[in-house]
């Protein structure tokens, strides 16, 4: 089992920045990725990144405006989101699992619990 929680979340104006942090415990992983889900919308990829080579994928959306890292001594995965816009605005959730990063979330097998973005306008 792999124990997931994320930190981080708020409230923010439009054009602003936060950082998510999302602490693992448990066993190994190789992949961490974040999705999100706004009201009445389906769960969304957002980023991943492979524990061991640090490659990383983004949804085009956020490319250029976020960055995912780890900090492998911490078991600690971050989602650094500058130039929020109000349509950032959802529940982000990190994921992991034991397989190369992907944006299909059916085959992440752990999740945290979430943390509320708000990006007022």
């Amino acid at each position: 089992q792999v124990q997931l929680v994320e930190s981080g979340g708020g409230w923010v104006q439009a054009g602003g920045s936060l950082r998510l942090s999302c602490a693992a415990s448990g066993r190994t992983f190789s992949s961490m990725g974040w999705f999100r889900q706004a009201p009445g919308k389906e769960r969304e990829f957002v980023a991943a990144i492979s524990w061991i080579g640090g490659r990383t994928i983004y949804e085009n959306s956020v490319k250029g405006r976020f960055t995912i890292s780890r900090d492998n001594a911490k078991n600690t995965g971050f989602l650094q989101m500058n130039s929020l816009k109000p349509e950032d605005t959802a529940v982000y959730y990190c994921a992991a699992r034991n397989g190369e990063i992907t944006f299909r979330d059916a085959v992440y097998n752990y999740w945290g619990q979430g943390t509320q973005v708000t990006v007022s306008s």
